[in-house]
């Protein structure tokens, strides 16, 4: 029994004065209209019209079915009223998670030219480094940096994140600039401690990733702004994404060494659970900020 025809129909038949106007009016058969009501009749156990040859009247437990119905059926409308308009205008909270580093240097705009663009979506940003469960903890989306495994995710990449290594003019001046990957000194390595190095990487990545076993006295740290103010200060080298250092490079506060064993770029990723039945707000964000940065960042360009 579809219930919310057989109740359509009651109160057609309550509203019309009659089955054949109600069924008029609903466009379908008289014996139709006829058999929802008998059906939901029999689903409630009771009769809900007094019927004649001449009329159709209602019993005391149709009198009170009525102002039920009227009041399923007005909520019914609403909510689809309101999902037609959720699913046409790009509206409502979108929960996002993000990496912590590149959201302090390079996100903040992009969340306001989003906002002035769909005022009525609602953005609940969360920083942090680690991998989060987009779907157990609740977020519409993430935003991730890498390169990216096989997941049940939907992954779509919004722009390059390239590393390089730097180093301050200070530190270059005082230990030399070094030619190749095996010229580097494993305790002046400034490591970020969630960087992976895989087993086919580049020269560079080999020479890091040896680094560490042989590092005694060197600084690590699942942060890259502390590691880059340590590159800055002279303390040592560290691979670092350009979004983190673009600027300092610019000033002329760090160089590019090494720049010939550059490891491949990773790419900024938006991350969400599923592409059918997409909401608005949801497909709104994943378009634009898909064209916001372009192929050459902001943050590449020194």
């Amino acid at each position: 029994m579809d219930r919310i025809e057989t109740m359509k129909a009651f109160i057609s038949v309550y509203e019309e004065g009659g089955f054949t106007r109600a069924a008029n009016k609903l466009d379908m058969s008289n014996q139709l209209v006829s058999k929802y009501v008998s059906d939901l009749e029999e689903h409630l156990g009771v009769r809900l019209f007094n019927r004649t040859t001449r009329s159709v009247s209602l019993t005391e437990a149709g009198e009170q079915c009525v102002q039920h119905v009227r009041q399923i059926l007005e909520r019914i409308q609403d909510m689809e009223g309101g999902l037609g308009q959720l699913k046409n205008e790009a509206q409502g909270l979108l929960r996002i998670n993000a990496p912590v580093s590149f959201s302090t240097k390079q996100l903040s705009p992009f969340i306001s030219d989003f906002r002035k663009r769909y005022p009525a979506v609602g953005i609940n940003l969360q920083l942090n480094d680690r991998q989060v469960d987009v779907v157990e903890e609740g977020f519409d989306l993430a935003l991730r940096i890498g390169h990216l495994k096989s997941s049940s995710l939907i992954a779509r990449r919004v722009a390059p994140i390239r590393l390089v290594l730097i180093a301050s003019p200070e530190y270059l001046e005082k230990n030399g600039t070094p030619a190749h990957p095996d010229q580097l000194i494993p305790a002046h390595f400034l490591r970020y401690s969630y960087m992976s190095y895989p087993q086919d990487a580049s020269p560079l990545m080999q020479s890091l990733k040896l680094s560490i076993k042989d590092q005694a006295a060197g600084l690590s740290c699942n942060n890259g702004d502390i590691l880059v103010d340590a590159a800055m200060a002279g303390e040592g080298y560290a691979l670092q994404p350009t979004f983190l250092v673009g600027d300092a490079i610019k000033q002329g506060k760090l160089k590019v060494i090494l720049k010939e064993f550059e490891p491949e770029p990773m790419g900024l990723y938006v991350v969400y659970p599923h592409r059918k039945l997409m909401a608005t707000k949801l497909r709104s964000f994943i378009d634009f900020i898909s064209g916001y940065y372009g192929e050459c960042p902001s943050w590449d360009q020194f």
